[in-house]
């Protein structure tokens, strides 16, 4: 059965589609059947993967709206080794049109069920805000992963982030829980990085991952060309980390 986690993060450009789909590639490559889902209206996770959002006809918009199954609205990622379940610029609307449904918060749960045999992980790319989306995905997660640069205005982001999982879980979720925080775009040669860094191992100890994501060109590069950074350039020291990451989360899944 898959385990399924959020990438997320209410403070926005701190690097969760880049984890989202380079973990998923990381995990393809080291022989996990994974899952995308893409529930960011922007559709960045989705155009990152190689799938061109302008083209595809179902979408998370319409598994949301119960129009659709997964299995029909899946698409597989020929060139990263994984499906994407992918958002396009209708999913902006899903949030107005789920105001007044039953179930709205666990429409994604609904959905993903039918397939969490098929996958070894479903990983979900949310978009920066508590919003209906981010919590449908909430709601199905056994857990979250934090991407987080190591900067002052991060912590204060993560403070937030922990209250919202804390809601949800005490009401919508009782798997819920904080994986893991990933440090990424790390520079060791900047100080406050560094500080930020250990203060995040002191506090939060075994929760912050021992892979850490260097800041990369040609992780940065990847997206112009639809792929992630693991499939664009797989000797990069960037995508290098990406694997290791997997590796590890591997690792961690199988203790919990």
């Amino acid at each position: 059965m898959a385990k399924t986690f959020c990438i997320a993060n209410q403070k926005g450009g701190v690097g969760k589609t880049t984890t989202t789909v380079n973990l998923a590639a990381g995990l393809a490559k080291i022989g996990q059947r994974v899952l995308m889902v893409d529930l960011d209206p922007q559709g960045n996770a989705t155009m990152g993967s190689g799938i061109d959002k302008r083209q595809i006809k179902l979408s998370i918009y319409d598994v949301l709206l119960e129009s659709a199954s997964i299995a029909d609205a899946r698409i597989k990622s020929e060139s990263c080794g994984y499906d994407v379940l992918g958002a396009n610029r209708e999913l902006a609307g899903a949030e107005v049109e789920l105001v007044g449904v039953e179930r709205r918060e666990a429409r994604l749960k609904t959905a993903l069920s039918a397939v969490a045999g098929e996958y070894d992980f479903i990983l979900i790319d949310c978009p920066p805000s508590l919003s209906m989306l981010t919590l449908n995905g909430l709601c199905c997660a056994n857990g979250v992963i934090v991407p987080m640069q190591c900067e002052y205005f991060a912590l204060e982001g993560l403070t937030d982030l922990v209250n919202t999982i804390k809601q949800v879980h005490a009401n919508l979720n009782k798997e819920l829980q904080i994986i893991g925080l990933l440090r990424v775009m790390f520079d060791p040669r900047i100080t406050l990085q560094v500080q930020v860094s250990d203060q995040l191992k002191a506090h939060f100890g075994d929760k912050v991952f021992d892979t850490v994501i260097p800041r990369n060109v040609r992780l940065a590069e990847a997206p112009s060309y639809g792929l992630p950074g693991v499939v664009f350039d797989k000797i990069s020291k960037g995508a290098q980390a990406y694997i290791t990451f997997a590796t590890e989360m591997v690792e961690r899944i199988q203790k919990m």
